[in-house]
């Protein structure tokens, strides 16, 4: 589990292709003290296990279903990547509960600055921007942002100074692909709230409790 609180920034070194899978291999910008193999890293937003690890380098496994459903299909050497170890229970949650495992992928089509900000528009499906919402949190490549404003497919973040120095959103371009995670809760309310028949889940369930959206409806919930 993670915050979306980056840690700092690492730098793409190698990149060692087997078919559609591949070891990568990261140095950080901070020591990894304390950190050891098989360990949790988020590298974009993404959960990955540090299968070696030394004082700044680590390497890691990309399976062919990452590879897929993350921007890590466009890697290159050299790239710089955001990174935070795994939250320790007795950590602040300063951003929000992020797991690592992206959703999706949202696409950067604007980008201007407003005073000290910098503007960012993202457009994604509408799959997964029905999971946001208005002045809610999204993990955008692993950092805990808030939505500005919400339109069905797409969402735009205002971004602080110290945001755009200490990842990589500070220095993304439109056209630039990046990882979404959708706040989890929402994906869990709808999966224990909605029939079994709307569900996104085709796998039945049954709701023995009585309690369901029109039950929340009428108690003042949603």
């Amino acid at each position: 589990m993670f915050t979306g609180i980056i840690e700092g920034l690492g730098t793409v070194q190698h990149l060692h292709r087997s078919g559609n899978s591949f070891k990568m291999s990261v140095v950080s910008d901070f020591d990894l003290d304390n950190s050891r193999v098989g360990d949790s890293i988020a590298v974009n937003g993404v959960c990955l296990t540090a299968v070696q690890i030394s004082s700044r380098q680590f390497d890691v496994d990309i399976a062919p279903e990452t590879v897929s459903k993350t921007v890590f299909q466009y890697i290159k050497p050299n790239e710089k990547v955001n990174l935070e170890r795994a939250m320790r229970l007795s950590d602040r949650i300063d951003g929000h509960l992020v797991s690592g495992h992206v959703d999706g992928l949202g696409i950067i089509t604007n980008r201007n600055t407003r005073d000290n900000a910098i503007i960012i528009e993202i457009t994604t499906h509408a799959i997964l921007s029905k999971y946001m919402v208005q002045k809610g949190s999204v993990a955008v490549d692993g950092v805990s942002l808030t939505i500005n404003r919400l339109e069905e497919n797409c969402f735009y973040l205002s971004i602080i100074p110290h945001t755009a120095k200490l990842s990589t959103i500070g220095f993304k371009t439109v056209g630039q692909k990046v990882n979404i995670e959708t706040d989890m809760i929402g994906k869990y309310v709808e999966r224990f709230v909605l029939n079994p028949n709307q569900a996104a889940s085709s796998v039945p369930l049954s709701n023995k409790s009585g309690i369901d959206s029109t039950f929340l409806a009428r108690h003042g919930f949603v």
